[in-house]
């Protein structure tokens, strides 16, 4: 138990910092967000292409 108090005590002081930008894990986490859509967005045309083939040789 004393371990996990020397952690929070190490972890944070109670001070806040200035921002004077975006953090690494703020870039990190947009652009994972943008891959994610990326790949949504390339499935779901997939999908419906091959629908559309498939109700092209239909008729």
């Amino acid at each position: 138990m004393p371990v996990l108090l020397a952690l929070s005590e190490a972890v944070h002081t109670g001070v806040p910092k200035v921002r004077t930008g975006p953090e690494a894990s703020d870039i990190a986490l947009f652009v994972m967000a943008v891959i994610g859509v990326w790949i949504a967005r390339r499935a779901l045309r997939a999908r419906f292409a091959q629908k559309a083939k498939a109700r092209a040789r239909k008729d």
